[in-house]
């Protein structure tokens, strides 16, 4: 396997997370500001996100916008954030070409931040399957801003604290896709 930085390499979004230790504003800042230098077009940075700690009402929002089976373990989370990207794009050609690259970025600005991270020793969990309308409203966001993704972040807890049914996907080994099988001819 060629080199790789052991940032990627070691990145793993786990389920169990530590639930007694929090982020403290230095490294919450800190994956913000990842966040907020990652690449985008026109540098226009169409990412917003909603910052929850632990308990606290932003974070009570999101984890009641989130499936029950993900709320088992995602509550345990030290800091839920929303992901979310502008939709209005202006100058950035047809809305819907502008909503697809403001996505893209945020899928940028997301990676970033989840590379911060596991520099500082936390992990990121990213969940799709959440409840759109009902963040937007729960946060009152603008019109104009589509919640993407909820990302439950976090020190790495005990597997053995997660449902069973959890528990063996937990500890199983990664498998990644071969590159070959990435590649296009």
């Amino acid at each position: 396997m060629p080199d790789l930085t052991p940032l990627l390499a070691f990145r793993w979004s786990p389920r169990a997370f530590d639930p007694s230790t929090a982020l403290n504003p230095d490294e919450a800042a800190s994956l913000l500001e990842a966040a907020r230098w990652a690449p985008s077009a026109g540098n226009r940075q169409p990412w917003r996100f909603a910052v929850g700690h632990r308990d606290d009402e932003t974070w009570k929002r999101i984890l009641v916008n989130l499936p029950p089976e993900d709320q088992r373990w995602a509550r345990r989370a030290a800091v839920l954030l929303l992901a979310a990207h502008v939709t209005d794009a202006a100058g950035a050609g047809p809305a819907r070409q502008a909503g697809a690259q403001a996505a893209y970025d945020l899928g940028q600005a997301v990676a970033h931040l989840t590379v911060q991270a596991t520099a500082l020793g936390l992990h990121v969990r990213q969940l799709h399957d959440l409840d759109r309308a009902g963040l937007a409203a729960d946060l009152d966001l603008p019109a104009d801003v589509r919640p993407a993704v909820a990302l439950a972040v976090g020190q790495l807890g005990d597997p053995l604290s997660l449902p069973a049914d959890l528990l063996t996907a937990e500890t199983a080994l990664r498998r990644r896709h071969p590159l070959d099988a990435l590649l296009l001819a």
